[in-house]
């Protein structure tokens, strides 16, 4: 498949969690590739159907999970500063969690070592589950620089959970054109439920910019081959956004050209946590969450099934750049036994927010905001 076939269904895979995952009306957040990631892994672990709907979900069929795992691999490293530019910061870990007396097979061990900071480590599931909560939680508060310190609430890992696969992910860099503080004013955000005044970051610059099938895209170039994309439909976000597909979102990313902007745009905080069992029961990977399941790749005990799938995502955008975290948890237990005219742009109502990996197409995260 070419890597251009790879990435859109990567969007298309974006848009479908979203979509899924996005309560109606609110601010929406994740991180497409930490779940990806997570996702991924699940996949490799497993067998027969119990890899196959994870594998079809992220990347058409298991015979292209290889061709997006090469992409997250991809992802995960950032070019390097250039001369004057604040150095970009990236954090991942893939890390298998096992009870010690889970006999793990060799071959997932050595694919997990390819992965970016892949690790197997032990934690005392059955012994102590709260033990072993704290030292996941911890792990991945690590990672995310403490923006994510708790992924599992209490109550998540029981005396029957005996495994854990969980990807961390930190990003931080800074706008190649930042913002001028001294021009953030108060300005009017039409939210659906009425007008609100938030600060409004404010500049001029040859940013890129494409208006493609009632959608307007601004990209906001980062360091490190970072790109963060405002898309702000010329209608109501409720009314356009059931419509924005992966052949459209791949249209606005290749129509962008640079031009003169005159940019608004609200400062961003959120930081949204949700359980992902459901959203990926209705796009149909229900196998792995079932008795039966089969992971066989990882363990040659038959009783193995995916407990839970939790995730939280962390994204913080203001005038110096962006930071953002995100964790993504498979929680696995044992069923039976332990220079043209300036394009102004105003973002004053509901949008869509993207940060990407600009070489791999991978996306760090996708927001919806509704209130800023």
């Amino acid at each position: 498949m070419p890597a251009s076939d790879v990435v859109r269904t990567h969007l298309g895979f974006t848009l479908a969690v979203h979509r899924a995952l996005a309560a109606p009306g609110g601010n929406a957040c994740f991180s497409p590739y930490s779940v990806a990631s997570a996702l991924a892994l699940v996949a490799r672990a497993a067998r027969g159907d119990t890899a196959a709907e994870p594998a079809g979900l992220l990347a058409g069929s298991l015979d292209h999970v290889a061709e997006l795992t090469e992409l997250l691999h991809k992802a995960a490293v950032l070019d390097a500063a250039r001369s004057g530019e604040d150095t970009p910061s990236l954090a991942v870990s893939n890390t298998l969690w096992v009870w010690r007396e889970l006999g793990i097979r060799q071959g997932f061990t050595e694919a997990l070592s390819e992965w970016p900071s892949g690790a197997v480590r032990t934690a005392p599931f059955v012994d102590d589950p709260e033990g072993a909560r704290t030292a996941i939680n911890a792990d991945v508060a690590r990672t995310t620089r403490d923006l994510v310190p708790e992924l599992l609430p209490a109550g998540t890992v029981g005396d029957d959970t005996v495994a854990g696969l969980v990807n961390a992910l930190y990003l931080r860099v800074g706008w190649t054109f930042p913002f001028r503080e001294a021009d953030t004013a108060d300005g009017d955000f039409h939210t659906p439920s009425g007008v609100v005044r938030v600060p409004m970051m404010r500049q001029a610059e040859r940013l890129g910019h494409a208006a493609v099938g009632g959608w307007q895209l601004v990209d906001l170039p980062a360091v490190g081959g970072v790109s963060a994309s405002v898309l702000l439909p010329d209608r109501p976000l409720e009314e356009a956004e059931p419509g924005l597909d992966a052949d459209t979102l791949a249209a606005l990313l290749a129509a962008r050209r640079e031009t003169m902007v005159r940019l608004s745009l609200p400062r961003l905080s959120l930081d949204l946590r949700c359980a992902l069992k459901d959203t990926l029961e209705a796009l149909g990977v229900r196998r792995m969450f079932r008795p039966g399941a089969d992971f066989g790749e990882l363990t040659d005990d038959p009783r193995m099934v995916v407990s839970d799938m939790l995730h939280q995502s962390v994204l913080r955008v203001d005038e110096t750049g962006l930071e953002g975290a995100a964790a993504t948890a498979a929680m696995m237990r044992l069923v039976s036994a332990p220079a043209a005219e300036p394009v102004t742009v105003t973002v004053d109502r509901p949008f869509l927010f993207l940060v990407r990996h600009r070489a791999s197409g991978v996306v760090y995260f996708l927001a919806r905001v509704v209130q800023p």
